[in-house]
């Protein structure tokens, strides 16, 4: 059976982990028919488990120094990265976390990151 990539419709051969057209990360998972493919485009409605696109951004924006929007986002080693750099920095590397964070948040923003850490699409 054809597997076709669940970001941009493209098919995926066997073996494959990523998809050559648009580099999103395919499994079992997160693979389908084209046939359902197709109709999951049309599909508006929220996906169980969908993280809310705005809400990661704006995480991102305000606490992005703290990583809460990673930790939101199932990014746990990103998350703890910033965390420590602003805690035990007592601040000091606070600002860095928070321009990586403002940067992420506004990429998230954008549509640039486009899916959580289990690749499932962010939604509105």
């Amino acid at each position: 059976m054809a597997r076709f990539c669940t970001n941009c419709g493209q098919k995926v051969e066997d073996g494959q982990s990523t998809c050559m057209n648009c580099g999103n990360v395919v499994g079992s998972g997160y693979t389908q028919t084209n046939q359902t493919y197709q109709t999951n485009q049309s599909y508006t409605g929220a996906v169980p488990g969908q993280k809310s696109r705005i809400a990661a951004g704006v995480l991102g924006i305000l606490l992005g120094s703290l990583g809460i929007h990673n930790f939101y986002l199932g990014y746990t080693g990103k998350a703890i990265a910033q965390l420590l750099m602003t805690l035990l920095s007592c601040g000091i590397l606070g600002v860095i976390s928070g321009i990586w964070g403002l940067i992420e948040g506004i990429l998230i923003l954008t549509g640039s990151i486009n899916t959580d850490a289990t690749g499932t699409p962010l939604g509105n």
